[in-house]
């Protein structure tokens, strides 16, 4: 078995993001001081996971529909006939056995009470059915227009709330706050990889909100949720009353802005694809640094 198409199918560059709401979750439970190692590995694991079956579902759904006809990023492994349609829908119903397993194990170790076991299973079943959804299936939501509000969703209020709760069992609504932030930088990213493919969307009906959108309303979309995510980690900074090194996240807002200056000024939807990296690598950082503030 060749494992190299597996490998790129499962497009690794984009945990960083994924990865992004569990660190800032951490940051949170280390702010609070009620931070657990056993929480966050299990919680990067669970995240690994998921990210993983969204990317091979995301990699099947494409290729079954055919709207991966001259797509712009890098190929997709079923389309290109390197992984058989078989053998990816069955690494699809492997990764979500492994995602709710995974799961299931930090449920169980953070909780004794069974409202938090019950929400949160529950809320492990529909991130699953949301990486599953986003292009598979007779109505993928991702072909209508919904992507950038479960991204929004999932990789910001259940992935940073979520995460925070885990380690305190306890919902602070200032925290909603980084969960808006880093939904929507993550949102921004999702933007760009639309941004790229706006021609090859339109063409074969995947009916992104940049589609619908176009264009030049894209961009300046793209430029709303950089702005906004920034302002509202300020807020929460200065709503949690924080010391003058603990604003050590917005060396990142450097990096975004630098990223949202090229942005407006690139008029050729294929030259969007270098920034796509940039901005989750920039994401990231924003939540690295966060969590180093709350660190020292």
């Amino acid at each position: 078995m060749n494992i190299k198409p597996w490998i790129q199918a499962a497009r690794l560059r984009t945990l960083p993001l994924a990865f992004s709401c569990i660190i800032t979750g951490a940051a949170i439970a280390i702010q609070n001081n009620v931070f657990n190692p056993i929480i966050f590995i299990l919680a990067l694991l669970t995240t690994l996971l998921l990210q993983v079956l969204s990317n091979y579902a995301n990699d099947y759904g494409d290729a079954v529909s055919g709207k991966d006809k001259d797509r712009v990023g890098e190929k997709r492994m079923v389309a290109s006939g390197e992984i058989a349609k078989e053998a990816m829908k069955k690494s699809i119903y492997l990764f979500s056995f492994l995602s709710f397993i995974s799961g299931l194990l930090l449920i169980i170790y953070c909780f004794n009470n069974y409202f938090y076991i019950i929400l949160f299973i529950v809320l492990g079943l529909a991130a699953i059915w949301a990486a599953i959804k986003y292009t598979v299936g007779k109505n993928p939501y991702g072909y209508s227009g919904y992507g950038d509000l479960f991204v929004f969703l999932f990789f910001g209020i259940v992935g940073v709330v979520g995460s925070s709760i885990l380690y305190t069992t306890d919902l602070d609504y200032i925290i909603l706050l980084p969960a808006f932030s880093i939904g929507l930088l993550s949102t921004a990213v999702l933007t760009l990889n639309n941004l790229r493919d706006i021609e090859n969307d339109a063409k074969t009906a995947k009916n992104t909100l940049i589609v619908k959108m176009g264009f030049a309303k894209g961009k300046s979309y793209f430029a709303s949720l950089i702005l906004l995510s920034q302002l509202a980690m300020i807020a929460y900074a200065i709503l949690s009353h924080f010391e003058n090194r603990q604003y050590l996240f917005l060396l990142a807002s450097i990096l975004l802005s630098g990223i949202l200056k090229k942005v407006l000024n690139t008029n050729k939807p294929e030259q969007m694809d270098p920034f796509l990296k940039q901005t989750a690598i920039a994401t990231f950082t924003f939540s690295l640094l966060f969590l180093l503030a709350m660190l020292y």
